[in-house]
């Protein structure tokens, strides 16, 4: 886009998403692809947003061991990472609470969000794709923009373009792979479109809420 130096277009109000490889994800994920397979033998699990998928209990940080303990210690460390207390006292405590997802061919996960956490994640033991590259594989982790559907409500074959400009997006895909961790915020919808590998993915989805201490103060 060229408007002429006087004009400056600026993308406000962005939704941060992170996205990482953990760097110790060769030491953990068969750790973890253990604990996780061990309780889907043992438990029924819940259904949610997940269909046709399993998903575990929300108590993994008790029964994933010393593996999931470190992820979820190296999802908090994020979490200060990614926000700012403005009183500026350090007085946070982030309170991480985890469950896993198994899904075979066809799982997907409704359109949902994380309502009482601040930070959500997603990390993937397995990508279920088996090193193929394949996007009728399907599984994408879609995100939906906060604005939806009033930005296609009255012309949807109109979009503004981005600061970039590219045409915005009312949807943004990422496709999983392993040993990959996604973070963002807990009001941000998103969903899992319908997994068609031959695989199993294994995933583990963490909720971060936080509380501020009190301060005692003299006087």
């Amino acid at each position: 886009m060229n408007f002429g130096d006087e004009v400056k277009i600026e993308g406000l109000f962005s939704s941060p998403v992170m996205a990482e490889p953990w760097n110790v994800a060769a030491r953990f994920n068969p750790i973890l692809r253990d604990a996780i397979v061990d309780r889907q033998k043992q438990n029924a699990g819940v259904t949610k947003s997940n269909l046709l998928g399993w998903q575990s209990d929300l108590e993994m940080l008790r029964w994933g061991g010393e593996a999931a303990r470190v992820l979820a210690s190296h999802i908090v460390e994020r979490c200060e990472n990614l926000t700012v207390d403005r009183r500026g006292e350090g007085l946070l405590r982030w309170y991480p609470e985890m469950w896993a997802n198994v899904s075979r061919a066809g799982a997907s996960n409704q359109t949902h969000a994380h309502p009482g956490a601040y930070w959500s994640a997603v990390y993937y033991v397995d990508d279920g794709y088996q090193g193929s590259a394949d996007k009728r594989l399907g599984g994408e982790l879609v995100f939906v923009d906060p604005r939806f559907p009033m930005v296609r409500m009255r012309t949807p074959d109109l979009r503004p373009l981005g600061t970039d400009g590219e045409p915005q997006h009312h949807e943004v895909w990422f496709r999983p792979r392993t040993g990959m961790l996604v973070m963002f915020p807990s009001w941000l919808q998103h969903s899992v479109r319908p997994y068609l590998g031959s695989g199993t993915r294994i995933s583990i989805a963490v909720n971060v809420s936080l509380t501020r201490l009190a301060v005692l103060r003299d006087g």
